[in-house]
């Protein structure tokens, strides 16, 4: 029975969740598909500007975990930017995190236990 995957941590779910070209009949053009969790890597680390680590801990996750979320994400975005693809952002293994508690050290989030020392 393999492991049970452990929740990742998302503070802010994306208010647009449809990017691509803009050309006249989009329906024929492939659909990629970035999970919250992807999208959030992104976000933390390209927006914010915070390193691996730190990127880790807010998510609740290993660095590795998050290295493989990330290059994931990178490679879709990369693909959609390059090919025409249309990028959708759904789904995904996450629960929602309010940010002005601090879910890392706090007991009130039944979801602080997960966190991994790295």
């Amino acid at each position: 029975m393999p492991r049970p995957q452990i929740k990742r941590k998302v503070y802010l779910l994306p208010e647009i969740d449809l990017f691509g070209p803009l050309v006249s009949n989009p329906k024929n053009r492939e659909m990629i598909y970035m999970t919250v969790e992807e999208y959030e890597t992104i976000r933390i680390m390209d927006l914010e500007g915070k390193n691996q680590e730190i990127c880790a801990n807010e998510m609740g996750v290993s660095r590795s975990t998050l290295q493989r979320i990330y290059y994931s994400a990178k490679e879709k975005i990369a693909d959609a930017l390059v090919n025409g693809k249309i990028l959708k952002i759904q789904g995904g293994n996450y629960i929602l995190c309010n940010k002005k508690i601090d879910c890392l050290t706090n007991k009130h989030c039944p979801y602080s236990n997960q966190r991994r020392n790295i």
